[in-house]
Formats: structure tokens, C-alpha cells, sequence
């Protein structure tokens, strides 16, 4: 990667999280490629509710993978979500917390930002 990615703000995309290592490419922000399909671009502050809820839904992010580097999530982590696996949150009512300066704009191809802001913490 050349160039530093956008959020869903037109600015900057900032760092998701080091502790979990997250992102598509596990360099701690929501960056992304033609590869990632999934949109791993949702800097989420994940709940267990959320945690729980995508587990039963098939999409476990709870069991740890150390194999894949994936530590497995708790209540107050903050992640890359697939923003297809966040649409069907918030479809469901179990959308988490999210923060949009962390957050990719490719996320605006699955999810408009008036829906996301609704789950804004990082709105001043």
C-alpha cells in the first residue's frame, strides 16, 4: 500500500486496534484491497450481544484461531467487521458500537453513512 486509505468521512482512515491486532492486512486499521471480499472495513467496539449474536448467525468471532492470528473477541474489543456480517446486524437490531474516522469508506458500498452515524461513538 502506497497511498493512506480514506474513512467514511473523506478523511484519513485512522487506527482500529493494535490489542487485538486487527484489519485485513493485521496492521491495526480497517484497510483494504480488491482481495477482501468480506469488506473487513467496520472499526467496531464489539458487544457481546454482537459477539453472540454472530456466532449463532455463522460467523464465530469469539473462538480464538491462533493458527490465522485471530485471538478470538470479547466484549469492548475493537475489530475490522466484514461490513456484509454488520449489515445483517444491524438488520437483526444487534449492531454494535462503531467509530467512523476508523472506518473505511468502501463500507459506503454496503452500508449509507446515515445508517452508520446512528451508531456513531466518534461523532462530535
Amino acid at each position: 500500500m502506497t497511498k493512506k486509505q480514506k474513512n467514511v468521512l473523506g478523511e484519513e482512515l485512522e487506527l482500529c486496534s493494535l490489542d487485538p491486532l486487527t484489519g485485513w492486512y493485521r496492521d491495526g486499521c480497517c484497510n483494504t484491497d480488491d482481495n477482501d471480499k468480506g469488506y473487513h472495513t467496520v472499526c467496531a467496539k464489539v458487544t457481546s450481544e454482537f459477539l453472540i449474536w454472530c456466532k449463532e448467525a455463522g460467523n464465530d468471532l469469539i473462538t480464538p484461531h491462533p493458527e490465522l492470528g485471530f485471538p478470538g473477541l470479547k466484549d469492548g474489543d475493537c475489530w475490522c467487521v466484514c461490513a456484509t456480517w454488520y449489515a445483517k446486524a444491524i438488520e437483526a437490531n444487534k449492531g454494535c458500537s462503531v467509530f467512523l474516522k476508523r472506518t473505511h469508506e468502501n463500507t459506503l458500498r454496503i452500508i449509507p453513512i446515515e445508517t452508520l452515524k446512528k451508531y456513531a461513538i466518534d461523532l462530535s
